[in-house]
């Protein structure tokens, strides 16, 4: 299993920065792990909201049946899926007031048989590469 994290500060109220975290279309303005959606995109999320995406880490492209695990009104979301290969992954978004701006988290962790030894290490580096990337870009979006 790899396991990654990454916070920033960003110069914007929680309200603003939440909007933007479920603002699904935008999505491949700022996540790089996103490659494209499949189907309608839902217009309200809600625990038990389902949708798919495809996820690309390592130059590798998975489509990836979301479920909305958890919800917490302008704070967190964390989605969890699975994807070709019985490759699951999570990703937990949070955002909490910090001074004069917010705190955004985003962790993802990925599994399965394709997942371990030198293959879940070089995932995991390569993720924590992409959500370093992503969390400036979303920054530079809402800021």
């Amino acid at each position: 299993m790899a396991t990654v994290s990454v916070s920033k500060h960003i110069n914007v109220p929680v309200e603003k920065g939440w909007e933007k975290l479920l603002d699904l279309p935008t999505w491949e303005e700022w996540l790089t792990l996103h490659v494209s959606w499949k189907g309608d995109l839902p217009t309200r999320i809600e625990e038990g909201t389902r949708l798919t995406e495809v996820v690309s880490v390592m130059g590798m492209a998975n489509k990836i049946e979301w479920t909305v695990e958890e919800l917490e009104e302008q704070s967190r979301v964390k989605i969890s899926g699975t994807g070709m290969a019985a490759v699951k992954v999570s990703i937990d978004f949070s955002i909490k007031p910090d001074g004069d701006g917010s705190e955004v988290e985003i962790e993802a962790g990925f599994s399965g048989a394709m997942i371990v030894g030198p293959i879940g290490t070089a995932v995991g580096k390569a993720a924590q590469k992409d959500l370093d990337e992503s969390i400036d870009k979303f920054a530079a979006l809402v800021g």
